[in-house]
């Protein structure tokens, strides 16, 4: 899997802030780039896929990370 351009640590957070997080930064990124969204909210297991089909982006996968998970989101338009 390709280096994300965008690293966003949302540990501690709760819903909707993560998701929220995300909202606000993904225009730092070009399309095609991969972000990565680190939260231990189990909600954003849910939560991120929802947002990528209604914002129309791709949700690429979660992966274990320390004492949570990491979102990979491709930003797409």
């Amino acid at each position: 899997m390709s280096e994300a351009a965008l690293r966003i640590d949302a540990s501690g957070q709760l819903c909707p802030l993560p998701v929220i997080e995300l909202a606000k930064r993904i225009g730092e990124v070009e399309i095609g780039s991969l972000i990565e969204v680190v939260a231990d909210d189990p909600a954003a297991a849910t939560d991120f896929p929802a947002w990528c089909r209604m914002r129309e982006q791709e949700f690429v996968g979660a992966v274990p990370a320390q004492n949570a998970t990491a979102y990979l989101i491709r930003r797409l338009r």
